[in-house]
């Protein structure tokens, strides 16, 4: 077993404490983007899970500059840890889609913020044009960068259901472009949507660990308020994961990933007013902790079954 310092797997604090000699933070931002799933472009819904505020729920206030965000996010940080350095992370809605000049102003103005390291930018892999691209690699050339593709699951029945608006193929093809230009990838797989068994969330996790990815973040399935997914609530379509279910899925998810992929994320955070379940999900220490025992009690780790069982 390789170690990750006082965890089974490759963690982003692991990872990032190697890399820059000390604690980094993510400042999560709200550029004030939309989305080609929201506007009309491909479908006025959105995916059925995202909230009114594009995922980007704990990210800072849209109606203010991308200054004052930071330092107003920098100051909550501060009262946990008193020294650090930061990523400045476009987290709300699709933060490639946007004319390229602003693109460029708004992620500038994170950059020149003191004590940002790099950039962390979610979008989706339908929204990497050429122009846009260009942008990100020049941008990498020049400080840290990842960017964030929401998968979520491969497949494509899965996909119809939460109304993604994009296939695999498009997935793939947005990863190699990316790549091409040494640009870091981290995906996101959601465990628990509706209609999908065990093996089918193992399945994503086992495509992935074969793609030319840097990281993923695991989410659970979070039901929140006034988002479409309430419906297939209501008709049943959508049975929630116990508590117990999501961490034996997340323990193998580990183990079939190579070692250099980094875990960004083991569980998904939903804001408490707005959660109607699973309610467990509210305790998040309570999670990592089981894991992190439930991985020690099996003698899983990272790269176990990607070192067998998938070769």
């Amino acid at each position: 077993m390789i170690g990750f310092g006082d965890k089974r797997y490759n963690s982003l604090n692991y990872f990032l404490r190697n890399k820059f000699g000390g604690k980094i933070f993510k400042i999560s931002l709200d550029a004030g983007f939309s989305c080609p799933n929201r506007d009309g472009t491909i479908s006025s819904g959105g995916c059925v899970f995202c909230s009114a505020r594009g995922s980007g729920d704990f990210a800072g206030d849209r109606k203010f500059s991308i200054s004052d965000q930071f330092e107003d996010r920098k100051e909550m940080m501060k009262n946990k840890w008193k020294e650090g350095k930061y990523i400045a992370y476009f987290q709300a809605y699709t933060n490639t889609y946007a004319p390229i000049e602003e693109l460029r102003e708004k992620y500038n103005q994170a950059l020149i913020e003191d004590g940002v390291i790099g950039l962390a930018i979610a979008t989706r892999p339908d929204c990497l044009s050429e122009e846009v691209l260009d942008l990100l690699s020049e941008i990498n050339k020049n400080t840290y960068l990842w960017v964030e593709l929401g998968l979520q699951t491969i497949h494509e029945k899965t996909e119809k259901i939460i109304n993604r608006g994009y296939s695999l193929e498009v997935f793939e093809k947005a990863l190699n472009e990316l790549r091409k230009r040494n640009i870091d990838v981290v995906t996101h797989v959601i465990f628990g949507l509706p209609e999908e068994k065990k093996e089918d969330m193992l399945e994503t996790v086992r495509y992935l660990s074969h793609q030319d990815i840097q990281g993923i973040k695991f989410h659970l399935l979070h039901l929140m308020k006034d988002t479409p997914m309430v419906k297939l609530y209501e008709e049943g379509r959508l049975k929630f994961l116990e508590q117990e279910e999501y961490i034996d899925i997340i323990c193998e998810a580990i183990a079939m990933l190579p070692e250099d992929i980094v875990i960004h994320r083991l569980t998904g955070d939903s804001p408490r007013s707005l959660l109607i379940g699973p309610q467990w999900s509210l305790k998040k220490w309570e999670i990592l902790n089981s894991i992190d025992k439930n991985l020690q009690e099996r003698n899983l780790y990272q790269g176990l079954y990607y070192n067998t069982k998938n070769h």
